[in-house]
């Protein structure tokens, strides 16, 4: 339950009016401040959420620019700070790429961090159930790396979970686990970009089973989008029209973000930029339209990480990106939170001087207290008055209850089938919505949250989830699914 306690009075209310329509919307929602005080901290770049200790609730990871690696134990939804209890660096190298996985199998989402400095070390930190952190050999990457987006992903469809190393200063690193030691993939199969890469989306764009890797570059570099051939990787977006070529230095893309905006079952892609903003939408068979012009989405702005998500519990994917305007050091935030209008376009509702306007790096929605309602997790970065801010989602019980979190897992029970993807279908088996585990988002995070849908009514859904797999994709079925039963908890999916 949320602690009336720990809420302040100041409450953040978003207008939903839009042009014609205004008298027409729902009450507008509200997110009002946690543990504000708390949460106050310079220098927070990346946010990552996990239940680390497994004890129902989700944990929240932060890097600080300082080089420490906060981590805050959720207890039924207030925060304690104990980080350096549970062997997490307190200071040294400046962390980013903060990723969740439950690399060698054993039931605990363990942690990886990589380092932005050249010559300092990335961290893999074992989770020992839930107690401490201890010290891996890490998966190798290029010297000198400047670390941005780290993803947790099964690439080879073996079984086990890989790491992608995303590279702003060089190559990026793609590596196989190997019986719990993770070893190099070589360049001539992997690609090994040497483009500057901040942000990275793995995907089933072509729906043939493997998961295929999109790339945010920096600098006026080309966007790419490495098909998964099995064998080898190919670079597809200059053939497909989305690498964006022709950009000045001054700008480039920064964050990626995969959700199903129009609930047609196919999986799109959001592009935050230092530039012009994107929005693919993926027309199937493995082709893509940039629909932002007409849907209100192609702002030009320095926007940094970008996070889908169902606030409203209506049926349809909202979008928060974390943007920011003013020169670095004296940066001020330009945040937008999108309301999806039906499929149909997106219309800003954070007014001017809202408390949710302080975002310039991270962007993570969770549902912390397990009451059906996304919250809002964000970071701010180099300035004095930085922080990593949560902010509860005032949603009435009645919306918030309109909602089904679903959980997947693999065949022995354990959450490591990132990519996977989640469909809802109503009874006469038309698709209400589509989510994917997460792979990366935000602004280089990967948490282990479960998918969460808004729902428009409490009818009954089938619940599809398609695996990826060696003999292509795998689809499971739930019949007959009523969410009412599922409230306050999750609908555990474990494939066959």
């Amino acid at each position: 339950m949320h602690d009336e306690l720990m809420r302040p009075l100041a409450w953040v209310a978003l207008s939903l009016g839009v042009a014609g329509v205004g008298a027409t919307q729902p009450p507008s929602p509200a997110f009002s401040p946690v543990q504000p005080g708390d949460f106050t901290h310079p220098g927070s770049l990346s946010n990552s959420w996990a239940d680390f200790d497994r004890d129902g609730d989700l944990d929240l990871a932060v890097s600080l620019a300082s080089g420490e690696i906060r981590l805050y134990r959720n207890d039924r939804g207030t925060f304690s700070s104990i980080g350096a209890a549970t062997g997490l660096p307190v200071s040294g190298a400046e962390m980013r790429g903060l990723a969740w996985g439950d690399y060698d199998g054993d039931g605990w989402p363990d942690l990886y961090a990589g380092a932005t400095k050249e010559n300092a070390a990335n961290l893999l930190l074992r989770n020992d159930r839930g107690r401490r952190f201890i010290p891996q050999a890490a998966a190798p990457v290029a010297a000198g790396r400047s670390a941005r987006q780290s993803s947790w992903v099964d690439f080879d469809n073996d079984g086990d979970l890989d790491l992608f190393a995303a590279n702003r200063s060089g190559p990026n690193a793609l590596s196989r686990q190997d019986a719990n030691s993770l070893v190099r993939v070589g360049a001539e199969r992997a690609g090994d970009d040497p483009r500057p890469t901040v942000g990275a989306c793995w995907f089933d764009y072509d729906r043939d089973g493997d998961l295929d890797l999109f790339l945010a570059n920096q600098s006026g570099a080309t966007d790419a989008l490495w098909r998964n051939d099995g064998d080898r990787f190919t670079d597809v977006a200059p053939a497909l029209g989305i690498d964006r070529p022709g950009r000045p230095r001054t700008e480039g893309s920064v964050g990626c973000a995969v959700g199903d905006y129009n609930n047609d079952g196919e999986l799109d892609l959001f592009v935050a930029s230092y530039g012009a903003n994107t929005l693919y939408r993926n027309k199937g068979a493995g082709s893509f339209e940039d629909v932002a012009p007409l849907l209100g989405l192609a702002e030009a702005n320095h926007a940094v990480g970008a996070a889908w998500a169902d606030f409203d519990n209506d049926g349809w994917l909202d979008l928060f990106v974390a943007a920011y305007t003013g020169r670095s050091g004296a940066q001020q935030p330009a945040n937008r939170l999108f309301r999806n209008l039906g499929g149909k376009g997106f219309a800003n509702v954070l007014p001017p001087g809202s408390t949710l306007d302080v975002a310039d790096h991270g962007v993570q929605w969770i549902d912390y207290d397990r009451d059906g309602a996304l919250d809002l997790s964000v970071t701010r970065g180099y300035t004095d008055t930085g922080g990593h801010f949560l902010f509860h989602n005032d949603l009435d019980q009645a919306a918030a209850r309109r909602s089904l979190a679903v959980r997947v897992l693999d065949k022995a029970g354990r959450f490591t089938r990132m990519g996977a993807e989640v469909r809802l279908t109503d009874a006469a088996g038309a698709v209400l919505a589509t989510r994917q585990v997460s792979t990366g988002e935000g602004y280089n995070s990967q948490g282990t949250q479960p998918v969460h849908f808004g729902l428009a009514t409490m009818a009954p859904v089938t619940v599809e989830v398609t695996f990826m797999g060696k003999q292509g994709r795998k689809t499971q079925r739930i019949e007959r699914v009523a969410p009412a039963r599922y409230a306050g908890k999750e609908l555990v999916v474990r494939e066959h």
